[in-house]
């Protein structure tokens, strides 16, 4: 079984992954840093020059790889969930938490990333409201949300825990 955590960007997906992956002495993938490795370039350059659609591919073929393995915490890139075929392979193979945030603060988080290429636009506040809106119906698939707004990373991964060991001794009846 893996954790995979999901949701927008800025939501703390790689922060409290790594976290998680380190209480629970697994292993941890950010799958966004994984394409990057495989490309040998950064998203944003995959998104200029070879569009969406492309980046969309290689992260399916990115999660089916990962979702191969067991005992991973797996960061997804934030529009994962709006292909169902990665949600089916994430439900098969895990527990799928989404990671989320008011708007406000989702802007706060990244307004100084440069990597951020959807966010790359004229207002960055609109275009999070808007995404928001279109993916949340993929978002609410997750067996569980997390608004991580107010709370710290450490905060985060032992709420996540704490799911995850409910799941496991229900599991066990």
């Amino acid at each position: 079984m893996n954790i995979y955590l999901v949701g927008f960007m800025g939501t703390g997906k790689t922060s409290v992954g790594k976290e998680l992956a380190k209480k629970k002495k697994w292993h941890f993938i950010d799958l966004d840093e994984l394409i990057e490795l495989r490309e040998g370039r950064t998203i944003a350059d995959v998104f200029a020059k070879e569009g969406e659609p492309y980046f969309r591919r290689r992260e399916k073929q990115a999660l089916k790889e990962v979702a191969k393995e067991k005992k991973f915490v797996v960061a997804c890139g934030g529009g994962i969930v709006v292909n169902q075929d990665n949600i089916k392979i994430m439900k098969e193979t895990g527990q799928i938490i989404c990671l989320g945030a008011k708007p406000a603060v989702i802007l706060k988080r990244t307004i100084t990333s440069t990597h951020r290429p959807l966010l790359n636009v004229k207002n960055p506040k609109e275009k999070i409201e808007l995404l928001l809106k279109l993916r949340s119906p993929y978002y609410a698939l997750a067996h569980k949300t997390i608004d991580t707004s107010k709370l710290s990373v450490k905060e985060v991964a032992a709420k996540i825990l704490k799911i995850a060991t409910i799941k496991k001794r229900m599991a066990k009846r």
